[in-house]
């Protein structure tokens, strides 16, 4: 398993939402539950392109972990992506996992992992319940605050 690469804590992405809402296409929506299902019963996990408080792109990753209780976006997968939308001239917006078998809510361990992503949002999938609901969240430090994912 190689090392997890993490973005600088010392670098400050742009908020997406910060007004407390973000923009989410119907499509991308389906393509977050779709990785999720996929992937099951392990999380799934991927990042999303975002410009003008809005998502423009999600990217599938590798769960390193391949473990239905935790995640970390494949290193390779992380630096191809993270190229790929700075040559679209866009922000990273949201980091993306499932939770199979819990709710759609950061776990401590998500809480934890925030800390490397300042200003990025957290969209989490719950497969848990027959309809599955994917939710998002801003984490700052110990701090969760949802912001409203408005499906367009």
């Amino acid at each position: 398993m190689s090392q997890a690469i993490q973005p600088s804590a010392a670098r400050r992405y742009r908020a997406v939402g910060s007004l407390g809402s973000v923009r989410i296409s119907r499509s991308q929506c389906a393509e977050l539950v779709a990785h999720a299902r996929d992937d099951a019963p392990n999380e799934c996990c991927g990042m999303l392109a975002a410009s003008d408080g809005g998502f423009t792109a999600y990217f599938r990753a590798a769960n390193e972990f391949a473990s239905p209780m935790r995640f970390q976006i494949d290193s390779r997968d992380q630096i191809r992506i993270t190229n790929e939308i700075e040559s679209r001239g866009e922000e990273i917006g949201a980091i993306f996992h499932s939770h199979p078998h819990s709710e759609a809510y950061p776990s401590q361990t998500d809480v934890n992992l925030a800390r490397w992503w300042p200003g990025v949002l957290w969209l989490i999938c719950s497969l848990e319940p027959e309809e599955p609901i994917v939710r998002a969240f801003r984490i700052d430090g110990a701090e969760v605050e949802e912001v409203d994912l408005v499906v367009e």
